[in-house]
């Protein structure tokens, strides 16, 4: 028997969700039955709306799609005015004020207290621009991840651009296919640094050639079953494929039409595509792949995985580890990416980087899998002019290391998953650490996630330094606390962390981090990674550096655990509220 969202899904999903979102929002909150509202907004989740978490009540996410992280001239300043117009709560963020935007770990946005009767005048201005909110949640194909420079990286091994965008207007774009079992995500790597980071996906296309007729190919080999979530984390396996530019469609469409037909609707913890590949295996999925194409399956070719570098663990001089900082393209113009720490950019700042990214380059703005941004087709005669733009002190292509190497998910703030508050912790922690902890010049790369709960959208579990949100006693009263761990990264050989201490209270990560990363500094050998010093130093010797301590840190939300509205509020939440923002009474 399938569960109860299967059964909501049959009875409406897709495309057709969004005719009633409308009706619902021009009647307002209210018109939603109270005994009905958890199946309306498991529907919403298709076209990008969520319900934020309890006490939060009429307030909704949005999520937006751009594939591969592109948004083209013009779209980044609409996102930046609805949210500045649309996207404000009733109390302030004590660290970024009212009115922002969220880059994510998939190169997209989110926009956080929206109003559902909002939700057709925000299509309308976002739509007006090319920027769609479809299939960006909810069991569908999320959005496509891909390298944010694909057509414009001068060292890029196979084009991928026209394919990505064929992926998503073809496949996403058929409602056939808009129920999955679960959410599911694609990647398609054409460069040589790895950064779709293929390893972590559903799906994935990863750069390889092969001999065809005796002469070299460049194309893709084929992995499948990856992911990060539930703390049953998979690599993505390969399924001994090779496939050719011309083919790379048909090949990811079909293994999404067999999970779409096959794949697990009963037990939703158990269901996402890597569970899939668990049950029929690589070789089982690849005869399913030879039935369902009309070409013969070539054997997988020679891969570029040793060559991988970003969020790999490598030193720099082996190559990019994220975007951030001046880059050259292939047409002899430059892209400039931009650090924004932990992911939040104001909505006055937003719009600045569209009016930089017009003033300076072509318009056009990437996002990349760390939560940046990229001003894109710069002329080398404007990169000083760019460069000495007051807007880049706040967010810089040149950043700390804690700065740089840091990415958070949205925790309690907003989600129901989550244990812990994470952003302002994070921007928080990478202050004090950047004040306390010295480390050694040559050091370019050091990447801290966290994650608010075991879900890890902050993909803790391929960092050098992994959190994840729990909660804890200490001295008999329930605080927020994590898990730590260390060794991840996404390269040649992807690595999840393994972990060193569990439940650690808030306030004493900051100085457990302190501990390890000086006890690193005297240890490492020279121009030694931090990822390389984890795997030369043992598990058992990393828990003994790893000892939590107090220190003079302050943590901003250590007793909040999810018993308030807003982590950040001491008073009663005035939600649900009219669409002006007027409390509506209520009957509890």
């Amino acid at each position: 028997m399938s569960n109860k969202k299967e059964q909501w899904k049959d009875g409406l999903y897709g495309d057709e969700v969004r005719e009633k979102l409308i009706e619902f929002a021009e009647s307002g909150w209210e018109s939603i039955p109270d005994d009905e509202r958890e199946k309306w907004f498991s529907r919403f989740k298709f076209w990008g709306v969520f319900h934020q978490r309890s006490g939060q009540e009429s307030y909704f996410m949005m999520r937006l799609t751009n594939c591969g992280g592109v948004l083209e001239p013009g779209q980044l300043r609409a996102i930046g005015e609805v949210a500045r117009d649309y996207a404000t709560g009733p109390v302030d963020n004590p660290e970024f004020g009212n009115g922002w935007i969220d880059f994510t770990t998939r190169q997209s946005v989110q926009l956080h207290w929206i109003k559902l009767e909002d939700v057709p005048e925000i299509w309308e201005k976002l739509e007006s621009v090319g920027v769609s909110s479809r299939s960006s949640g909810g069991d569908t194909m999320r959005n496509i991840s891909g390298c944010p420079v694909a057509g414009k990286d001068a060292g890029e091994y196979v084009e991928t651009r026209p394919l990505l965008d064929h992926i998503q207007e073809n496949l996403r774009g058929d409602n056939a296919l808009a129920s999955m079992p679960r959410k599911f995500n694609i990647s398609v790597t054409g460069c040589r640094e790895g950064c779709a980071q293929d390893s972590i996906n559903d799906v994935a296309l990863e750069p390889a050639r092969r001999l065809v007729d005796g002469e070299p190919v460049r194309g893709f080999n084929l992995r499948a079953g990856g992911g990060l979530g539930g703390r049953e984390a998979r690599r993505a396996r390969s399924l001994d494929v090779f496939v050719q530019p011309g083919r790379a469609y048909d090949i990811v469409r079909a293994f999404v039409e067999l999970y779409h037909a096959e794949g697990n609707r009963e037990n939703r913890n158990k269901n996402r595509a890597r569970f899939f590949v668990d049950e029929w295996g690589p070789d089982g999925i690849r005869k399913a792949l030879i039935e369902k194409t009309d070409f013969a399956l070539e054997p997988a070719g020679t891969n570029l995985r040793d060559g991988y570098t970003y969020n790999a663990g490598k030193s720099t001089e082996e190559g990019k580890h994220d975007h951030i900082g001046v880059h050259e393209q292939a047409n002899g113009q430059y892209y400039v990416g931009l650090s924004t720490p932990v992911g939040r950019v104001p909505a006055g700042e937003a719009i600045g980087l569209a009016d930089l990214a017009d003033e300076y380059g072509s318009g056009e703005v990437r996002l990349s899998r760390r939560q940046n941004p990229l001003l894109m087709d710069v002329p080398e005669e404007n990169l000083d002019d760019l460069l000495a733009e007051p807007l880049l002190e706040t967010h810089s292509p040149d950043p700390g290391l804690f700065t740089r190497g840091a990415v958070a998910c949205t925790g309690t703030e907003f989600c129901s998953l989550a244990l812990t508050e994470t952003k302002v912790r994070m921007a928080v922690m990478l202050r004090w650490l950047r004040s306390s902890v010295e480390l050694p010049e040559d050091l370019t790369q050091l990447k801290v996630h966290f994650s608010g709960c075991t879900a890890d959208c902050g993909q803790a579990l391929t960092a050098d330094i992994g959190l994840q949100g729990m909660r804890a006693r200490k001295n008999g009263e329930m605080v927020e606390a994590m898990d730590v761990g260390v060794g991840g990264g996404i390269g040649t050989k992807p690595e999840f962390i393994e972990w060193v201490r569990q439940r650690v209270p808030a306030d004493e990560v900051p100085g457990m981090i302190q501990n390890l990363l000086e006890a690193f500094a005297a240890l490492r050998e020279d121009e030694q990674t931090f990822r390389e010093w984890v795997e030369a130093t043992g598990h058992e010797t990393i828990i003994e550096l790893a000892e939590p301590e107090e220190t003079t840190y302050d943590d901003p939300c250590l007793t909040d655990a999810k018993q308030s509205w807003y982590p950040f509020d001491d008073g009663e939440s005035p939600a649900p509220t009219t669409a002006d923002g007027t409390p509506l009474p209520s009957d509890d």
